[in-house]
């Protein structure tokens, strides 16, 4: 659906090669000719898959849907989510703002100074200069336009990086929270689920949006390079101060609202064309439980928002918490729940973090 370039080569082709590749590597290939037919090949798909663009997206095909086809069984009919998610309602979910929580210590300045860093490569990288773009935009619009414009696969391009690498801080905070309280021989207090869930969520917004598109060769080599770099920081970092790391990721999700903030208001404007009829993929749907007349690409644009917007209070809050003792707000019952509180839908919006003082 989201193309950044058209394939030239004939899809039977390589439909046929991958499929002798795949036959190689299974030991399903005749036995004399196994080595050299997988070489064959994977020399065919080398030649009928090699686009141009390879850091771009490319238009959605049957061979997407292979990424996480949903494979029948003989007996099981239905794998529901691990984490549903809670409904959202529209109007929470457009009363979502732009928010920034101020560094008052020297953690959080260096939390905030890290994110910024990233923003800068992400924004490098992505081809997203969008400072730039509203400074020109006030001399020469048509110039701002041309030059500086994003467009939808390049928004796509962004998304899908943004959320490949998303969903790694919420599992490395719950595996090493995990390992702590077993060394402890202790509860964790609800910490490690949130977490865990986190990541889940975050890994649902990737694959709804390779639902729509297809990256190329050079952005999942970034995506590779990323996580690997990503993790092992992310592992030594929440080793040395967690409550550093909460803050840095609630930083993070701060720009995340903002980027999809901009995507909604590009799309509203009439500046991103091809999706204004879009549709969202099935997948999306089910998980949000998205309702009838409420399931355009804008639609789901406002759900990510929103999710971004609760990963942005659950780590402010909880970079404002004792890391040891106290529990975790988000999935506790409280003595009078009629008072505003932490919580896992929109009901109590609180983009800067709940203080310790207000919950605990």
């Amino acid at each position: 659906m989201i193309s950044a370039r058209v394939a030239t080569h004939g899809p039977r082709a390589l439909r046929q090669a991958s499929t002798q590749v795949l036959k190689a590597l299974n030991g399903l290939s005749s036995s004399g000719a196994g080595p050299r037919s997988t070489f064959v090949s994977v020399h065919l798909v080398q030649l009928n898959s090699t686009p141009r663009h390879q850091f771009s997206t490319s238009p959605k095909s049957s061979r997407i849907d292979e990424f996480f086809v949903e494979k029948e069984t003989q007996r099981v009919r239905k794998t529901p989510p691990a984490w549903p998610h809670p409904v959202y309602s529209y109007d929470d979910m457009e009363s979502v703002v732009v928010a920034h929580r101020e560094a008052k210590t020297r953690s959080d300045k260096f939390a905030l100074l890290a994110v910024k860093v990233l923003r800068w490569g992400l924004d490098f990288a992505t081809g997203y200069k969008h400072e730039k773009a509203v400074a020109l935009n006030e001399k020469d619009p048509e110039a701002a336009k041309k030059k500086y414009a994003m467009t939808e696969e390049k928004y796509m391009i962004r998304n899908v990086f943004l959320e490949s690498v998303a969903g790694v801080p919420g599992m490395v905070a719950g595996m090493l929270r995990h390992l702590h309280s077993m060394r402890r021989m202790k509860r964790d207090n609800g910490w490690i689920e949130s977490l865990l869930e986190e990541s889940y969520n975050e890994r649902m917004h990737l694959l709804t949006f390779l639902k729509m598109s297809e990256p190329g060769w050079f952005l999942r080599f970034l995506v590779l390079g990323a996580q690997g770099v990503w993790c092992n920081a992310l592992f030594f970092a929440y080793l040395l101060s967690p409550r550093t790391v909460h803050r840095f990721v609630g930083y993070l999700e701060e720009e995340a609202v903002i980027t999809y903030t901009r995507q909604i208001k590009d799309l509203d404007a009439g500046r991103l064309p091809k999706w204004e009829k879009l549709q969202a993929p099935q997948i999306a749907i089910d998980y949000w439980k998205m309702p009838e007349g409420h399931r355009s690409m804008r639609d789901l644009l406002l759900y990510i928002r929103a999710d971004e917007s609760k990963h942005r209070e659950v780590n402010h809050t909880l970079g404002n918490l004792n890391q040891i003792e106290d529990p975790n707000p988000y999935v506790s019952e409280y003595k009078d729940e009629g008072k505003p509180h932490p919580c896992k839908d929109l009901r109590y919006q609180k983009p800067t973090g709940w203080e310790r003082n207000d919950i605990i």
